[in-house]
């Protein structure tokens, strides 16, 4: 069952869900049917994987797209994985926008299996490589505690089993979120501006919270910082500064009837709390 990016996409069984971010609801497909789609998007993620190993993007991002085609829109690992591949790709591209699109759909499809914050990564790679994902299922994790065991031998390793998926399937969305948040990080940084620079800065310093990151991605974050605040208050000074003008040059168009004009008045910083003041010039 090839992938398709045609209306008949199989994200969903709903006729209008022509939109590969849309969602259908509770359609869920038969498990044979579900291992055909998997494996279709595996394939073309493994394609895509070879285009941005070789450098070429802009045709892995459509790739990766196809793959995300076939993937039912219920599985959310699946979709972050590719999201955040997607992302990756731009930020080669140095599409900021883009990259910053993709990696936060990554981060909103892991926030709906398992909600953040947590302050513990294992096993994370360098935001440099794409494709370095797992394929696991699509399970979310049960908060970490104390879990009882049945008696009997049978029981207690399947128990067991399932307790060691669950772990697994934790570490690999905090793996995956991770990617996606250093990637959205960055492109924020690059994209620039109060907003983004604000956004970065916080993507940052929920990454700083994690443990066992790889020490290339630690030093980016602790650089970042310690880099962002003054690049922040400087974009902030620069846009207020541009609104400023811009509502001097309407209050000028406003006063200019009554022979006044906002050259009339002071304006006035408060360095406390960074609000202006307006006064009469004498």
């Amino acid at each position: 069952m090839a992938p398709s990016d045609s209306t008949d996409s199989p994200r969903g069984k709903s006729e209008q869900d022509t939109d590969p971010d849309a969602r259908t609801g509770g359609d869920r497909f038969s498990p044979e049917e579900e291992a055909a789609l998997l494996s279709d998007s595996h394939a073309e993620k493994a394609a895509a994987n070879e285009l941005f190993k070789s450098a070429q993007y802009s045709q892995a991002i459509s790739t990766y797209d196809r793959a995300l085609a076939s993937v039912p829109n219920y599985l959310e690992y699946e979709i972050a994985v590719l999201k955040s591949n997607i992302a990756a790709c731009h930020l080669k591209l140095s599409d900021w926008k883009a990259a910053i699109d993709e990696a936060t759909k990554s981060i909103e499809a892991l926030d709906r299996l398992e909600a953040p914050p947590f302050t513990t990564a294992k096993d994370e790679k360098s935001e440099d490589g794409a494709g370095d994902v797992s394929d696991a299922g699509n399970v979310p994790s049960n908060d970490d505690g104390v879990v009882e065991l049945p008696d009997g031998d049978e029981d207690e390793a399947e128990a067991l089993k399932k307790i060691e998926e669950k772990d697994q399937r934790h570490e690999d969305i905090k793996r995956i979120r991770t990617k996606a948040l250093m990637r959205r990080a960055r492109a924020r940084s690059e994209q620039g501006g109060w907003s983004n620079l604000q956004g970065a800065l916080e993507d940052y310093q929920t990454l700083s919270a994690f443990s066992s990151l790889p020490p290339p991605d630690t030093k980016v974050i602790n650089t970042a910082l310690r880099t962002l605040p003054p690049r922040i208050n400087a974009a902030k000074e620069q846009e207020m500064g541009e609104m400023m003008g811009k509502l001097k040059e309407l209050g000028n168009g406003i006063l200019k009837p009554f022979g006044l004009s906002t050259d009339s008045f002071k304006f006035e910083k408060d360095e406390k709390t960074g609000g202006y003041s307006i006064g009469m010039n004498n």
